[in-house]
């Protein structure tokens, strides 16, 4: 289907990878609305969170290169590798400066003496995923990936 491709990029795979992105997105600010009680617009734009929508993303785009070029080119290959990379990276990396940034907040927040300048904006704390956010987000592009493939490819 050609207004598929056409929509957002003109590049189907980009664009899926867009779509699962958006719906991770989307699918965090309704987890965030449920499991908080909390009418928060920021959950839209902001990375950690459940889903990945990092994972999301890099899924979609490796799950539709290895359904169009097949499983075995080294287009899905390449895709595979930075997903994995990437999933890696939200898991363990930015997951680990989140923890990092809940002790310097906490540290800030109880700090007796004069604070410097430096202590006067709290950390993001919400930068990486648990193992399991990064699953569901993969999960999810690689759906939309197929799915959307499979559809218009």
């Amino acid at each position: 289907m050609k207004n598929a491709v056409e929509f957002l990029t003109g590049n189907l795979i980009l664009n899926l990878s867009i779509v699962a992105w958006a719906l991770a997105q989307i699918i965090k600010f309704v987890v965030t609305l449920v499991t908080k009680r909390k009418l928060d617009f920021r959950h839209m734009f902001s990375s950690g969170g459940m889903p990945s929508s990092h994972s999301s993303f890099v899924s979609a785009c490796a799950s539709s290169m290895g359904y169009m070029y097949g499983w075995t080119s080294p287009h899905f290959t390449l895709a595979a590798v930075v997903a994995i990379v990437v999933m890696y990276d939200a898991a363990n990396v930015r997951h680990a400066a989140g923890e990092q940034a809940k002790i310097l907040n906490y540290i800030m927040d109880h700090w007796t003496e004069m604070k410097p300048a430096l202590f006067g904006k709290e950390l993001k704390e919400l930068l990486g995923h648990t193992p399991l956010q990064v699953f569901a987000g993969c999960l999810l592009g690689i759906c939309v990936g197929l799915l959307g493939a499979w559809r218009f490819a």
